[in-house]
């Protein structure tokens, strides 16, 4: 979706990469379930609601991809979230932040909310919540660029979906001048951007949730 675009990514091009690590999906979902593990999704996702600057990268790997294996997240599908993104359209962000927020308290990882909530609290001038927000996005979007390079398919980028997948795609810098070929894998589907012999690869996952 076109709103995908508007964020000032520049300010994630100050961010370096940070180390990167193996996403193990089968050791971040039992992590999250488990309520002895430092990773469980309520100590988390408290943090993460309260200093999102706090959380290292594995936490932001494990509330970022943990959403795969979640019941309650909303789809771009949902009525709600559509709604949300016809309020959007219009330019009514009174209206996107009262949706907005009833969302995020639903789902507050979801990187398409955040981006229009940013997008709102910005035009009304609120920079508290702005930064918060943002902060909170730069958090889990730092999790994503540590999953791998980018430069094989063994050390993709791995995304939760195609619309996360653009969002990374403005983080990188990589645009239209760029050709795009895909091929199907286990759990997913890898996307191959290519430009004048550099290819970037990224890996959408497509995964069954565990009960």
């Amino acid at each position: 979706m076109k709103y995908h675009f508007f964020l000032l990514f520049i300010l994630f091009s100050v961010f370096g990469f940070g180390q990167k690590s193996k996403i193990d999906l089968k050791a971040i979902e039992k992590n999250l379930k488990n309520p002895d593990s430092p990773y469980n999704y309520d100590k988390l996702i408290f943090k993460y609601k309260g200093y999102p600057k706090s959380l290292d990268s594995i936490e932001a790997q494990h509330l970022y991809y943990g959403r795969n294996f979640r019941n309650d997240k909303i789809a771009t599908s949902d009525e709600r979230f559509k709604s949300l993104a016809e309020a959007f359209k219009q330019s009514n962000f009174e209206e996107c932040i009262k949706l907005g927020k009833a969302l995020y308290d639903k789902d507050p990882t979801n990187l398409d909310v955040l981006l229009i909530l940013l997008r709102s609290y910005d035009s009304l001038k609120d920079g508290t919540n702005f930064m918060h927000h943002l902060n909170q996005l730069r958090t889990l979007t730092d999790g994503i660029k540590s999953s791998g390079d980018g430069k094989t398919e063994k050390t993709a980028y791995l995304v939760n979906s195609i619309g996360d997948e653009y969002i990374l795609l403005n983080i990188l810098n990589i645009g239209k001048e760029y050709t795009r070929s895909s091929k199907p894998s286990r759990n997913g589907m890898f996307d191959i951007w290519e430009k004048d012999g550099r290819q970037i690869y990224i890996k959408i996952l497509y995964l069954e949730l565990t009960n």
